[in-house]
């Protein structure tokens, strides 16, 4: 299947302007939401160091073109909160919170790999662990970023219930990031599952409420609708390919963008 396909007809044919759409690139602050299967091979768990390097390598040269980067992880990789509850065996908020924990310790491992590299780096964390992480201040997360760190913000919202998804919804509001970079394994969104449909094609742009309607798996509900409010596009695109980062940095034409209409 080629990479990329028209554009469906029910689209706009032109990107709204100002924030509704994308605002002028290269962007001076981004938010980057990567999952926690990004940290390990296929099928696996835990962290693969050859995985590890990549993702570091990736945002060490998205760090050195000057965008102000900060950067939501998943866990999955480690333990699925959500999974463990429907087993029955643990309550839904404890799971969730351990699910948190998990986001910690791939935090950590990606400052240490990026502190090798020589990149400035630090992890804010929202559930107090001041052992290995500063806790979460808008204030300091954005001081940091003036001074030219990444920054690696764990344990999501802090909170039960709610992803990671939403999590990077929330902060790319809360630090006013020009975009919001969905680092995925697909090379953005679908009309259906690729996978499973040999005529899906991709968007390149498509509005939060087309998503939403069409039950799109973009980000979370939550996550979606805190982003259409907030007017904050998202760029879903395919990380494993290198530079791409960088790529989406500078507003290249890769991915689907997912903005308010």
């Amino acid at each position: 299947m080629p990479s990329t396909a028209p554009t469906p007809t029910t689209l706009a044919p032109t990107m709204p302007p100002a924030r509704s759409a994308l605002p002028n690139p290269p962007y001076k602050r981004v938010l980057l939401k990567i999952s926690g299967e990004s940290f390990c091979k296929p099928g696996s768990f835990g962290i693969d160091p050859s995985e590890l390097a990549h993702i570091a390598s990736e945002i060490q040269l998205t760090a050195k073109s000057g965008t102000q980067l900060a950067i939501v992880v998943g866990g999955g990789n480690i333990i699925r909160g959500a999974e463990l509850a429907k087993q029955g065996h643990i309550h839904q908020a404890t799971a969730d919170h351990m699910g948190m924990l998990g986001t910690v310790i791939n935090a950590l491992a990606l400052k240490e790999k990026l502190l090798s590299m020589g990149t400035a780096c630090r992890v804010m964390s929202a559930v107090e662990i001041r052992a290995v992480a500063e806790s979460f201040i808008r204030g300091r997360a954005v001081r940091h970023m003036e001074k030219g760190r990444v920054i690696i913000l764990a344990a999501g919202t802090g909170n039960p219930f709610f992803t990671t998804d939403t999590c990077a919804a929330l902060r790319a509001t809360e630090l006013e990031c020009d975009i919001l970079l969905k680092a995925t394994k697909v090379d953005g969104v679908y009309t259906a599952d690729p996978k499973k449909d040999p005529t899906a094609t991709r968007y390149e742009r498509i509005t939060y409420a087309e998503s939403m309607a069409k039950n799109l798996r973009v980000l979370d509900q939550t996550a979606l609708a805190l982003c259409n409010e907030q007017r904050v596009p998202v760029l879903v695109f395919d990380f494993r390919v290198s530079g791409n980062i960088a790529r989406a940095v500078r507003g290249e034409q890769i991915g689907t963008v997912v903005y308010a209409g």
